[in-house]
């Protein structure tokens, strides 16, 4: 948490150190917490909000000239249990838990060890083509960041369940691996049917256990780069284990402010053709007049848009990859680019899209409904991320 003034409180006996920079208060025993005032969560999304939440483990404040940083120093199991707690609900059942536990591990150690996180690295810059990948680079002065773009991590008022503890107990120390190495462990919310690969959404560069597949027991995907495809494919439902209406699963899987988007598998989001103009000139800086086309020019594996052309009465671009398209195409994000164009009577754009999120490793929705349906954590995890093997992290 960064802002100009941090208030917080500490509850329980806390030693307090001066370091270069600031203050660390560390804990004189187990009870000891800290509350953070005004924590934002969801930050440039349709959920984002305020919370005042309240951590374990020690707390630094970094003062700068004008601004402080709050950081939270604790145990990676100790941060875990927030952690799956945070990114589903702690109501799930355990072998969601425990299938979260490993991927999260497995993220958070990869993100440790390279000093890693999400920030904007630049493909490919034109004239005629914007083409721009969110990948993680370091964060200066800290491991990982609290929000979504890292792993949702909201402290204590989000482990309310002793399956969260037994998760992460029995799954102690395990992590992801392929071929000796940690896992790239990415995960989002609901794939829509359909997994994608991990080139087609960051780096140009394989990962053999990160594919594009159906999210089924039968994994064979129709070719959805192929326009009419994917048209056919997101006009329909597809049976999958995301597609889903069970609310009481999902309830399971999903925090509050998450269950507030009511349609996860498939959606609908209509603009009239002044609302998207203003809406792509505010978030790409372009004034590409008003917006008189969107034009699908490429699509991954799953049926995401990887490249899209809008075309406006003042000029022309070519936009990618998905995370741009998503953040260009709305106030906040869209929930994902596996979506088609279609035009009202008013000449209006109407988007109708499949899935929330990425598409690239495993989808929370479908593994909870795995779960659900009796497969265990190591059935769950081969399935998103196949011909891996779970190991025992060495310290």
């Amino acid at each position: 948490m960064t802002a100009e003034k941090i208030d917080f409180s500490l509850f329980g006996n806390y030693t307090e150190q001066n370091v270069p920079d600031g203050t660390i208060y560390r804990p004189c025993d187990n009870d000891c917490c800290f509350e953070l005032h005004g924590v934002t969560i969801g930050i440039g999304f349709h959920w984002q909000r305020q919370e005042n939440q309240r951590f374990h483990g020690a707390l630094q404040i970094i003062q700068r000239a004008t601004s402080q940083t709050a950081i939270n120093i604790l145990d990676i199991e100790d941060y875990l249990e927030s952690v799956i707690s945070s990114e589903m609900a702690a109501t799930s059942s355990l072998e969601l838990l425990k299938t979260h536990a490993i991927i999260s591990r497995s993220w958070a150690v990869n993100a440790i060890n390279s000093k890693s996180c999400s920030q904007p690295s630049t493909a490919d810059i034109s004239q005629s083509r914007i083409m721009r990948f969110y990948e993680r680079d370091a964060h200066q002065d800290f491991d990982v960041c609290a929000d979504d773009h890292c792993q949702r991590y909201q402290g204590l008022s989000r482990i309310v369940s002793d399956l969260v503890h037994q998760a992460v107990s029995q799954t102690r120390g395990l992590v992801l691996t392929s071929d000796g190495q940690l896992v790239d462990a990415r995960f989002y919310k609901c794939c829509g049917g359909a997994t994608e690969l991990f080139e087609n959404v960051w780096a140009n560069r394989h990962h053999p256990y990160l594919i594009a597949q159906r999210d089924f027991t039968d994994r064979k995907l129709p070719d959805l780069t192929d326009e009419q495809t994917a048209r056919q494919w997101i006009m329909s439902a597809p049976q999958a284990f995301c597609n889903t209406h069970d609310r009481q699963v999902l309830k399971q899987v999903l925090n509050n402010y998450d269950q507030e988007t009511p349609d996860f598998y498939r959606w609908r989001v209509e603009y009239s053709q002044d609302e998207l103009s203003k809406i792509v000139h505010h978030k790409s800086g372009i004034d590409f007049g008003k917006i008189v086309d969107l034009r699908p020019i490429r699509r991954g594996q799953s049926g995401r848009l990887i490249e899209l052309q809008i075309v406006g009465t003042k000029r022309s671009l070519c936009v990618g990859k998905e995370l741009e398209i998503r953040k260009w195409l709305s106030a906040s994000h869209l929930y994902s680019s596996a979506f088609i164009v279609e035009r009202d009577e008013n000449n209006g754009f109407i988007l109708i899209g499949a899935g929330w999120g990425h598409g690239v490793g495993l989808c929370q929705i479908g593994a909870a409904m795995m779960a659900q349906n009796g497969y265990d954590h190591k059935e769950i995890l081969q399935h998103y991320f196949p011909d891996t093997t779970i190991e025992q992290l060495n310290n």
